[in-house]
């Protein structure tokens, strides 16, 4: 099998490149308009970190999608916000970059943390495609101005009150239901939906909920034409995940388990998943997302965009990467007001029959609602240029040319 590369996608360069020059670093406490629940908790609220770089007058925006605590995966707002203030940012700001490959090499030596690392890829990203006047889309190689989106249902009260959320949501034309579930709460509520919606286009997701020991309730789920189970067993892991697609017939798809295009090869050619829910700010950023998009291309595996409660800088994000041929599938950026009574931008990003519009202005093509920012914002930082890496608790620092 041949498989693309990179030069696939030739990078735009910039004489000179850019200069970053300073960064600020937000948390912002934004409320949902609803209670959340999947089978790590209930989610009332998101503490969202908001990364803005300046360079050459211009800003680029992107968010991060850890959470406070390390539920999804092991990343969290409190580690990420150390690492960003004390080491990457000061060792980046400064320096210029002609392209987002650029960036991502200075980046490299730094292992995991690819959430944090991501907000600093993204809003570059962001940048750079503002610099250029393009929109993102069209940077990153997109072949459509339209997204079609799904929606993600929360663990419900009981399987009545789930098939009355998800007819609100058929009704407007989303093109996919996913519901929640976890052990105990599995086939009862898909049965429902099923039998209330016989031709809607149907996936459950469990968040590493299950283990092998709990194949025969996966297995029940084969009778509900599901277009796929996502990630089943531990948030870690492939091989399991082999082993159990080959005792169902219904497609797994994996998400937490992919935070690279080494693991998405892996899980391939193991055979643990025949569908991938790409989330850009697991993987580290564009490049890595769009390393991912070539190679399941390659292999005939479809994608769809996940999300992860943003607000409208990583949703607008989203949009622009599911632009990209092989996002085949409905993703879950549903519209914007379903989560905020508030958003921190000043577009809407609404959902319409099913299609979220591409913002078509330069970069990602949303401006930041300043007076909603100021309100919801809980702590604020700005590094500058010049700024000397730190490391907390330590009598001595080394220099900033210094790996340790």
């Amino acid at each position: 099998m041949s498989l693309p590369t990179e030069a696939a996608h030739p990078p735009l360069t910039l004489p000179g490149g850019l200069t970053l020059e300073a960064a600020e670093l937000r948390v912002l406490d934004m409320p949902i308009r609803f209670a959340f629940e999947t089978s790590f908790g209930v989610m009332r609220r998101r503490y969202v970190p908001l990364l803005t770089l300046r360079a050459n007058g211009l800003e680029g925006y992107a968010e991060g999608v850890m959470d406070h605590l390390p539920l999804y995966r092991e990343e969290t707002v409190p580690g990420a916000l150390a690492l960003l203030e004390g080491q990457l940012l000061p060792r980046l700001l400064g320096q210029s970059f002609a392209t987002p490959e650029a960036l991502a090499l200075a980046l490299a030596p730094y292992r995991g943390n690819r959430m944090a690392r991501a907000m600093v890829e993204m809003a570059f990203w962001d940048l750079w495609a503002k610099h250029l006047g393009l929109p993102l889309w069209r940077v990153l190689g997109g072949v459509r101005t339209g997204i079609p989106v799904g929606v993600s249902l929360g663990i419900q009260p009981n399987a009545q009150a789930t098939v009355d959320l998800a007819a609100g949501f058929v009704v407007q034309g989303y093109r996919r239901v996913k519901l929640k579930i976890k052990p105990g709460w599995d086939e009862e509520p898909v049965r429902a939906v099923r039998e209330a919606f016989p031709g809607i286009q149907l996936t459950v997701d469990a968040n590493s909920a299950y283990t092998l020991a709990d194949t025969a309730a996966l297995q029940a789920l084969d009778a509900y034409g599901l277009k796929y189970i996502e990630q089943p067993l531990a948030f870690d892991d492939l091989v399991d995940h082999a082993d159990l697609q080959r005792r169902l017939r219904t497609p797994i798809c994996l998400d937490e388990s992919i935070t690279s295009v080494a693991d998405t090869r892996k899980a391939l050619t193991l055979g643990a998943a025949r569908v991938i829910n790409l989330k850009v700010g697991r993987v580290g950023g564009h490049l890595e997302a769009r390393r991912i998009h070539d190679l399941t291309l390659a292999f005939g595996v479809p994608l769809w965009c996940g999300g992860m409660v943003e607000t409208g800088v990583g949703r607008a994000h989203n949009i622009h990467l599911s632009t990209l041929e092989n996002f085949t599938l409905p993703g879950d950026t549903s519209s914007a007001s379903r989560y905020w009574e508030r958003d921190i931008i000043q577009e809407g990003l609404e959902v319409a029959g099913g299609v979220m519009p591409v913002p078509d202005g330069p970069g990602i093509g949303v401006t930041l609602d300043r007076a909603v920012l100021d309100r919801v914002t809980r702590q604020q930082t700005t590094v500058r240029a010049g700024a000397r890496p730190r490391i907390d608790d330590l009598p001595d620092q080394p220099p900033p040319d210094e790996v340790y």
